[in-house]
């Protein structure tokens, strides 16, 4: 069994305990999730990149419990979609490798519909 699973099992015991799976329609659980996510992007919001490294060094526990906020909403979400956590992200892997040919986008920020027109990278 891979980790996602491992840990998303753990996730629905702790949510299933409580029996609050009644509340975690797909809706909700799509809205939870850009909350935390806001709530982690606080962290950083209006900071120097000095200050966002002293904020890290400071408050690391707390930005880390806003990252598995984030994270047990979506392996919760695709879970109760049924799409298989480990398998979407190799397969994204595999799709941004079509996307963004290392030889084209190495060392680049340029979007992929845009990569065609930038001559490669040697």
């Amino acid at each position: 069994m891979d980790s996602i699973k491992k840990i998303t099992e753990k996730i629905k015991k702790f949510r299933d305990e409580r029996d609050w799976a009644k509340y975690h329609n797909h809706k909700d659980m799509a809205l939870s999730l850009v909350l935390e996510a806001a709530e982690l992007l606080e962290h950083f919001q209006w900071k120097s990149p000095d200050e966002i490294e002293e904020h890290v060094r400071t408050d690391r526990e707390e930005i880390a419990d806003e990252i598995a906020d984030t994270a047990m909403y979506l392996f919760e979400l695709a879970d109760n979609l049924g799409i298989n956590l480990s398998g979407a992200i190799e397969s994204k892997i595999r799709k941004n490798g079509e996307k963004y040919p290392v030889e084209r986008s190495k060392g680049r920020h340029t979007k992929y519909d845009r990569l065609q027109a930038t001559p490669p990278r040697g």
